[in-house]
């Protein structure tokens, strides 16, 4: 057992939030891969569930709200940045309501929809190692085109959606 001390991994939540078929993708200012391309998304506080993590990530970032919250998948390779080690959960959701807003102008460029078939480029890493994940292929995050499996909307459209049950607030 590790002591309590030792670093430990973080758990990192992407929300694919689908108007139609286009994804809400924004441009990162963070350090470290600066300028890639990400969905909306954060950190899972504790206390909160995962559907909770979404809904406040999408909100806080973007303004919107979003609705038919499904599990999509993760990212089961080692991610790390600044000595921590990240697991990204994949929520996929529809969009909800509200207009889009930078309100995070500090962390994102701005916000952008894209059809799901034509990503930009590069994309946040997590990202490709995701799509890869799904479709089985090898892209890159820098390369001019990324390789996005023709089943995504399908499967975003087959996954069942969850239960909204609230965790009582974090803790």
């Amino acid at each position: 057992m590790k002591a309590d001390s030792e670093p430990r991994p973080v758990i990192g939540v992407g929300v694919l939030v689908w108007r139609e078929k286009q994804l809400l993708l924004g441009r990162r200012l963070l350090k470290g891969q600066d300028f890639c391309w990400q969905f909306p998304g954060g950190h899972l506080e504790m206390g909160e569930s995962v559907i909770e993590c979404a809904r406040r990530e999408v909100r806080e970032e973007t303004g919107l709200s979003v609705k038919a919250i499904r599990h999509l998948g993760f990212t089961d390779r080692p991610f790390i940045v600044a000595g921590r080690q990240y697991v990204t959960l994949l929520i996929s959701c529809e969009y909800g309501s509200g207009e889009v807003k930078n309100l995070e102008p500090g962390k994102c460029a701005g916000w952008q929809w894209f059809d799901y078939r034509q990503l930009p480029t590069p994309l946040f890493e997590p990202i490709p190692v995701f799509l890869d994940e799904l479709s089985g292929m090898r892209s890159s995050p820098t390369g001019p085109a990324i390789s996005v499996p023709g089943d995504l909307y399908a499967k975003h459209e087959a996954s069942t959606i969850m239960t909204d049950t609230p965790s009582g607030g974090r803790k």
